[in-house]
Order: structure tokens, then C-alpha cells, then sequence
């Protein structure tokens, strides 16, 4: 039974159904920022740039990022109800319904953008640099449900085993044990980022309408690595670690085999010679099984590097009159896979050179800015995108019941000519239709978005952003039965999951006229 093989399936190729949209501190203070005319536009709404005043202009930003992710995990055996295994989890720290919690912390301790245009009368260019997905290291110290579930059926077939060969040779393996109990010391970080390279023109018509052409370069690095040590379970009453326990018993059980052979061959009672020959090929089928079960429970380790890049073209338009001013983009989906360059694969599912499908989906976004009065204006945007159209390992995305929408609005307050607050909100809404999309490694939920701050003008042509927003994730659940396979044996397993999140973001950034 290959434990680690079998778990680590679970994250194989985790993507993640995420675009990162705070490319900019103006996003993280005032969401709603696709029918805005500002510089973090070369992200929102590039074509709006245009109507920025003539000459260049720049935006250096840094961001903190806090997250966690939380998982509550249980499964139950159907065929062991009324038994010690009916909720395997309970062996090993669980609550009393055999729910276990497995957390992961992923910081970005900073997270950069800059974004740059050049305008003239008619024409403008533009580039940014943003971490468009991922951005952070998430790390679970005590390994995932997914890594969990095939080793907290092990008492189990300890036992079951035990009774088969009681049963079927009247042999006494010392397998059972009367406080069953496993324990296992397992470990998963993630990194994930999508670095954005963004570049493009605008082309302005008239003093109300301007469109903008260009692409992201995007490269992606994701990073995994993880093990599997320590595997022990309850055996006649006290823990054992089971690589070395199971080693030990296959040296017993072959030089049992090889005494009783020995014995036979010198004896000439044809009877006896028959019983002990028998005896010698039970236990040498021993030593095999012992031997074979040893290196199922041998520490286990992995370290993969994916790779891999390609380019979404960009359009936009961008129409201002009056007190009103909309703009929309289009960024195209990007097909693309990732390579594997594995260091370490105990596995065998990361090859070394395989590619993998990871494309970024497209989005289209609409939004609106209306000036209220000379010191107050309101936004609106929609955002709308092409999930099911991105291909991911194993066609992954068709189990998503429809693509990610999300909504957003803001106000922004002039209160003097040097000071300017702002404040924002943004529901996202996923379309999971049943979770089978998601598994512990990688997950997103729907959530509400509400963020705030503040621009101080500094000097004539100087401008500093700050900024704080946080996510309200909601909890997803997911029911689902499987089959575990361990040691030639098949059972049934009901099985669930609730996802959470956290996500809390600090910046600051400073944009320059020149």
C-alpha cells in the first residue's frame, strides 16, 4: 500500500481558481476602480489612462498579506459502526465526532507593483509589473485530511488482518491491540505565484472616448514540498513505529521460515516432513508481507518546482463626459501549461518534464465613476470570469457549476484638496456547484470584501496611498464517499470537509507626475 501515494493525489497540481485584482493601493482603500482615470488604472482600466494629464506618471506600491485556511475534516466507516474505527480521526486528536482541524498560515510579508504611463496628446504607453495569482507560502504543520485519511484506516487493517489469519491458519500475528491509536508526523508547504508583466498603448480619439491594445506577459512558479515521517500505530498495547516494527517481524517470520525448512529437510517422517514444509512457506509468505508492508511505512518526501509562462492579449475602452466616466477591459484566457522539475518524488505522481495544463482564465469588467459634486464621487463595477473556459490537470474546471462573478462599489471623499478617504466593498460569488473542484491544498470560498484609507498629497506632483481591507470568507461544506485501499482490502468511506479563510491586507504606495 502506497500511504504517500495515495494522499499526496489529493493536491497533485493544485491550482488555484484565483486572480489577484489588488494590483495597486487604490484597489485595496476603493474596489469599484474600473471606470476610474487614475494610474493604478493601467491594471483596471488602462484605456481610462488617457485622460491623464500629459507626461509620465508612476506608482510604486507594497503590500502585507495575511492568510489562513482552515479545513475541518471527518470521515466514518460504515462497516466498523459500533467499533473503535468507525471514526478513524477519534484515534488521533479529534473532537468527539471525529471532525479534525488542519490550518495553514501563507504570509506575503511584501508583495510589490508598479505601474508606469507615458501620455501625449493622442497617444499614451503603459507598463506593470503585479503579482496577478498566488503570491504567498502556505504552510500546514500537521499535514491535511487528504494526507490523513489512508493512515487512520491502518489500526484497522492491523486488525482485520490479525482476524484473517487467526481464521484462515489459527495464527496469532500480536497485531490487535486494545486501545487502537495511530500517529504520524506529516507536512505540506505550498508556493504559488504568477508574476504579470503587463505592457500596452492608448490611443485617445477625442476628449470623450479612447481605447487601449496590449498584453500580459505572465510566468509562473509554483513550488511543493512535503513529507510523511513517523508512521506508528497501537500494536499489543503500546506505539510502534511501523517501518521498523514491520522489518523487525519480517527477520523473525524468515528465520522461522528457514528453521522449519531446515527441520524438514532432516526429517524423514513423511507426515511431519509435509506439516513443516507447510509451516516454512506460511512464514516465509510472512517474512514477504511483513517486508513489503515495512516499505509502505517508510518516510516519504517530496520536492517539486513547476514552471511555465504565456502571454493575455488586453483591450479596453474608455468613455468620459461630464460627471461620468465608464470603462471596460477584456483580458483573453491564457492557455498554458506548467513543467515539472522535481528534485524528489517518493510518489511517483510529479514526474520530472511532465506538463501539466494551467491556464489563467479571462475576465471582462464594466465600471462606472459619477461625480456627485466637485469633492465626492461614487463607483460601480462588475467583474465577470471565464473559469470554466481555463483548462487545469484533469480537466478540473468542469466540475465548477458556472464562472466566478463578482460585484463591487465605492465612494471617495475629497476632504481637502491634500486629502482624499475612500472606502469600499466587493462580493465575490463562486459558482462550487457540489466542491468536487476542491480539495484541501488549494480551495476558495465566496466571500465580502470591505475596504478603506486615505491619499495624502505631499507635494505638487506627490501622492501617498495607504490602506487596509479584509475578506469574510464564508464556510463551504462538502459530503462526498470514496474507497480506501490498503493491504488488498477495500472500504467504503463517507467522507467531509468544511472550508474556511482569512485574509487580511496593509499597504502603502506613492505616485509621482512628472
Amino acid at each position: 500500500m502506497m500511504v504517500f501515494a495515495v494522499i499526496i493525489s489529493g493536491m497533485t497540481f493544485a491550482g488555484g481558481l484565483l486572480t489577484n485584482t489588488n494590483t495597486n493601493i487604490a484597489f485595496n482603500r476603493n474596489f469599484a476602480r474600473d471606470g476610474i482615470i487614475g494610474i493604478d488604472g493601467v491594471y483596471s482600466n488602462p484605456a481610462g489612462v488617457a485622460f491623464m494629464s500629459n507626461g509620465f506618471h508612476l506608482s510604486l506600491n507594497i503590500q502585507n498579506v495575511y492568510q489562513t485556511r482552515t479545513i475541518e475534516s471527518g470521515m466514518t466507516v460504515p462497516v466498523f459502526q459500533g467499533t473503535p474505527f468507525h471514526n478513524p480521526f477519534t484515534l488521533n486528536g479529534s473532537n468527539a465526532d471525529g471532525v479534525k482541524t488542519f490550518k495553514g498560515e501563507a504570509t506575503v510579508p511584501i508583495l510589490p507593483s508598479v505601474q508606469a504611463a507615458l501620455n501625449y496628446d493622442k497617444w499614451g504607453f503603459q507598463a506593470g509589473f503585479s503579482l496577478i495569482g498566488g503570491g504567498g507560502k502556505c504552510t500546514y504543520g500537521n499535514g491535511l485530511g487528504s494526507f490523513e485519511r489512508t493512515i487512520a484506516m491502518i489500526p484497522a487493517i492491523l486488525q482485520a488482518t490479525n482476524s484473517t489469519y487467526q481464521k484462515q491458519y489459527g495464527l496469532d500475528l500480536g497485531l490487535g491491540t486494545t486501545s487502537p491509536g495511530y500517529g504520524v508526523s506529516s507536512y505540506i508547504k505550498g508556493q504559488q505565484y504568477i508574476f504579470g508583466f503587463q505592457f500596452g498603448a492608448t490611443y485617445k480619439f477625442n476628449e470623450h472616448l479612447a481605447a487601449y491594445g496590449g498584453f500580459r506577459f505572465n510566468y509562473i512558479y509554483n513550488k511543493y514540498t512535503g513529507s510523511i515521517t513517523g508512521i506508528s500505530a497501537n500494536i499489543g498495547g503500546k506505539p510502534e513505529m511501523l517501518y521498523d516494527y514491520f522489518g523487525n517481524r519480517a527477520t523473525e517470520a524468515q528465520t522461522n521460515a528457514a528453521v522449519y525448512a531446515a527441520t524438514a529437510a532432516a526429517t524423514t517422517d513423511e507426515g511431519v516432513k509435509q506439516q513443516l514444509q507447510q509451516a516454512a512457506a506460511l512464514y516465509g509468505q510472512m517474512a514477504k508481507t511483513f517486508d513489503a508492508t515495512k516499505n509502505s511505512f517508510a518516510d516519504k518526501h517530496l520536492d517539486c518546482t513547476q514552471n511555465g509562462w504565456g502571454i493575455t492579449p488586453i483591450i479596453g475602452v474608455d468613455y468620459k463626459t461630464g460627471p461620468l466616466n465608464i470603462g471596460a477591459r477584456l483580458e483573453f484566457t491564457n492557455h498554458l501549461n506548467i513543467e515539472n522539475d522535481t528534485e524528489r518524488d517518493d510518489t511517483g505522481l510529479f514526474g520530472d518534464g511532465v506538463n501539466t495544463p494551467n491556464d489563467i482564465p479571462g475576465i471582462v469588467t464594466v465600471g462606472a465613476q459619477y461625480e456627485l459634486l466637485p469633492s465626492l464621487r461614487v463607483m460601480a463595477s462588475y467583474h465577470y470570469f471565464f473559469d470554466k473556459n481555463a483548462k487545469m490537470a484533469d480537466n478540473k474546471q468542469k466540475k465548477l457549476g458556472g464562472n466566478t462573478q463578482e460585484y463591487l462599489a465605492g465612494v471617495e471623499w475629497d476632504i481637502t484638496k491634500d486629502l482624499m478617504v475612500s472606502i469600499g466593498g466587493q462580493r465575490t460569488k463562486y459558482d462550487l456547484a457540489d466542491g468536487g473542484y476542491l480539495n484541501d491544498m488549494s480551495f476558495v470560498t465566496s466571500s465580502y470584501s470591505l475596504g478603506f484609507g486615505a491619499k495624502f498629497k505631499i507635494a505638487k506632483n506627490m501622492a501617498v496611498n495607504i490602506a487596509y481591507f479584509f475578506t469574510n470568507y464564508e464556510k463551504f461544506d462538502k459530503e462526498y464517499d470514496s474507497v480506501t485501499e490498503l493491504a488488498g482490502q477495500s472500504f467504503n468511506t463517507h467522507n467531509t470537509d468544511r472550508f474556511s479563510r482569512t485574509n487580511k491586507v496593509l499597504g502603502a504606495g506613492i505616485d509621482i507626475d512628472f
